[in-house]
């Protein structure tokens, strides 16, 4: 526990999102690879990755205390968890644009660009008239929740929808047609904000309706969600609707992309520290 503790302290200092329930989640798993570095015995830096299925590594918290910058924390971090991460098909990451040119330097390669969006005080919605609507997640929906999910995302992250369900409930609806799950929505509650995502449907109507769905007990809280950045039909919408551009992500892989899922029905991610 203490070194979530202190893992917490670096990524709030920075105004990061994470919780220590997040923290939690990237640690304890023996199948993730974590690491830090630590200093007279402080802990000074941090990088993560999530082993989805043991085909992509998903790299993320690369975090370093302010004090310690410039003195080779950071690359010593991914340079000895990439050592670790040797045996998947595909390593891949969401970088801010300052990353980014750190991970150049590792050989990783661009794929899309991701847009924040966020409002520190979400409004009241009306509804369109639809013939289906979002319900709850069950506890027997998670299983065709997490194939979809594999088939969208690219990869299985059973561990990570498993854990976003059963942790928030109250925030997890889905979409079917005939009998079958065309869409979903999950969310956590943040540090700072309630992140919406991930969101995959087959169409921008379905997403705005599971988006509209998982913003009815936010009225009045703070609310992020990190959009493709090619669904410019979405961020439209969430302008009209009061969110604005935060900053924007890059996706990134190394190696190769064998798993790229569904661009098509991918809308939301989860947050970049888990794609």
């Amino acid at each position: 526990m203490s070194d979530i503790v202190h893992a917490m302290k670096l990524s709030n200092t920075e105004g990061w999102n994470q919780t220590e329930k997040d923290w939690k989640l990237l640690i304890e798993s023996p199948q993730n690879v974590c690491m830090l570095a630590e200093c007279n015995r402080k802990i000074i830096g941090t990088t993560t990755a999530m082993n989805y299925s043991n085909q992509i590594a998903w790299i993320g918290m690369v975090l370093v205390d302010k004090e310690y910058r410039g003195q080779g924390v950071s690359k010593s971090l991914l340079t000895n968890i990439l050592k670790q991460l040797g045996s998947f098909q595909s390593i891949k990451l969401d970088a801010t644009p300052e990353g980014q040119r750190v991970y150049k330097k590792f050989d990783f390669k661009d794929e899309y660009l991701i847009t924040r969006m966020a409002t520190a005080s979400m409004k009241s919605l009306s509804y369109d008239d639809d013939d289906i609507f979002p319900v709850p997640i069950q506890l027997k929906d998670i299983q065709e929740i997490i194939v979809l999910d594999e088939l969208v995302f690219g990869a299985n992250r059973t561990q990570l929808i498993e854990s976003l369900i059963k942790e928030y409930r109250h925030k997890a609806w889905l979409l079917k047609r005939n009998n079958s799950i065309t869409g979903f929505a999950l969310g956590r509650k943040g540090n700072k904000y309630h992140q919406v995502g991930p969101v995959f449907a087959s169409n921008i109507n379905d997403v705005k309706m599971l988006i509209r769905k998982a913003l009815e007990e936010l009225i009045n809280q703070p609310v992020v969600m990190d959009v493709l950045s090619e669904k410019e039909d979405l961020i439209n919408w969430l302008n009209s609707i009061g969110f604005i551009m935060q900053r924007q992500f890059v996706r990134m892989y190394k190696k190769e992309n064998p798993f790229p899922g569904i661009i098509n029905n991918q809308y939301l991610i989860c947050g970049p520290e888990f794609g």
